[in-house]
């Protein structure tokens, strides 16, 4: 679940919903909060879209947790290591007249 709640925990933020807000706005305010969570699901999928596209080809797949700075530096760190490793390795040649 999101945030890893359980069964258990959401009965008792439902029961505290109620006490606090009260049953007759209780419908009315989890519709609101819906209607808030699918419009800022829409807002990230914009941005995330308007990113690829300003960012230009290559991209193509960017994900947001992409974007946390330590994924970053630790995907462009490997990649570097990668690069520098492959040139290193050596190349024995190998004489077929000797054999």
């Amino acid at each position: 679940m999101f945030f890893d709640f359980g069964g258990g925990e959401l009965i008792g933020l439902a029961i505290l919903g109620l006490i606090l807000v009260g049953p007759e706005r209780m419908p009315k305010l989890a519709s609101e909060a819906a209607h808030l969570i699918r419009k800022l699901q829409r807002m990230a999928h914009a941005a995330t879209a308007e990113l690829r596209e300003n960012l230009g080809p290559g991209f193509e797949n960017l994900q947001p947790s992409d974007l946390n700075p330590k994924t970053f530096i630790r995907k462009q760190l490997t990649d570097a290591l990668e690069e520098q490793e492959e040139p290193t390795r050596p190349q024995s040649k190998i004489d077929p007249d000797v054999l």
